[in-house]
């Protein structure tokens, strides 16, 4: 971890020594989120959340830009299972709520004055994990039942991901972005070949610099 901070920390100032123009800025908006990779035996639905926080804008040239941000965001997917036979019946349906700290690093590329390409690496710290569940089995009551567990020590505590997306700048202050990551490690302590699942975050952010 000690690492990737010094990692991120390295981008930010080697930027910062070469800027032409730095804004700071804010923003927030909605996420729809789900799991990809291997998670043959499960219905896997999107979820909606939230992100927040603030990024600084480092322009090197009149084209090229490079953009650290800081974001808590709120992931995750729903996930069910069935199976039956002449003699049963169950359901089980999950609700996996994640939290996370995003560090992304983007590169922006402005095609034209207002409108512009972006990508990066992305790495997250896993704040808070659950796992809200209600199962059906006709076989037995003590087999059903819903509640809420702490997953988190499940769960990896870092995730890495790739960004791509594009940005609109309405003014020279009001902006709104689109981003979508894409998991690269699993997030799953005790990932197996049929469950093995990472991130995917579709992002709609609008914003201020100031």
């Amino acid at each position: 971890m000690k690492k990737i901070i010094l990692t991120i920390v390295t981008v930010f100032a080697m930027g910062i020594s070469s800027a032409q123009e730095i804004k700071y800025g804010a923003k927030a908006g909605l996420n729809l989120s789900t799991f990809i990779g291997d998670v043959t035996y499960f219905d896997v639905k999107s979820k909606a959340g939230f992100h927040v926080g603030g990024f600084v804008e480092i322009k090197i040239t009149d084209k090229f830009s490079v953009q650290p941000e800081l974001l808590y965001s709120t992931q995750g997917a729903k996930i069910s299972f069935s199976s039956s036979d002449e003699f049963s019946y169950t359901n089980d349906k999950r609700d996996i709520k994640l939290g996370y700290l995003n560090f992304p690093i983007m590169a922006k590329y402005y095609i034209i004055p207002g409108l512009s390409i972006e990508a990066g690496p992305q790495v997250g710290f896993l704040l808070s994990a659950k796992n809200e569940y209600n199962i059906y089995s006709s076989v037995s009551e003590d087999l059903s039942g819903y509640g809420k567990d702490d997953i988190k020590d499940e769960s990896k505590s870092v995730d890495f991901g790739f960004n791509v997306g594009a940005g609109y700048d309405f003014t020279q202050n009001i902006f709104v972005q689109a981003h979508y990551n894409l998991g690269l490690t699993s997030i799953s302590e005790s990932a197996s070949s049929v469950y093995d699942p990472k991130n995917a975050v579709l992002q709609i952010s609008c914003g201020y610099k100031f």
